[in-house]
């Protein structure tokens, strides 16, 4: 399974513009061979590509 880590800045405007479509988060993960889980974290901004989340997304 691949990890959020090998998607490229264009993996994410795509699955972002996917989700803005109203796209289930299972069906774009499928696509990506990710858990539904990662792609939650990108709608959320806990996640972006390789990099960790921001101070400002971060949750507390």
């Amino acid at each position: 399974m691949a990890t959020a880590k090998h998607l490229t800045a264009q993996d994410i405007a795509d699955i972002q513009a996917r989700l803005k479509q109203g796209e289930y988060q299972h069906h774009i993960a499928a696509d990506y061979s990710l858990n539904q889980g990662r792609i939650s974290e990108i709608n959320t901004g806990k996640r972006r590509g390789g990099s960790p989340p921001s101070a400002q997304t971060a949750l507390f």
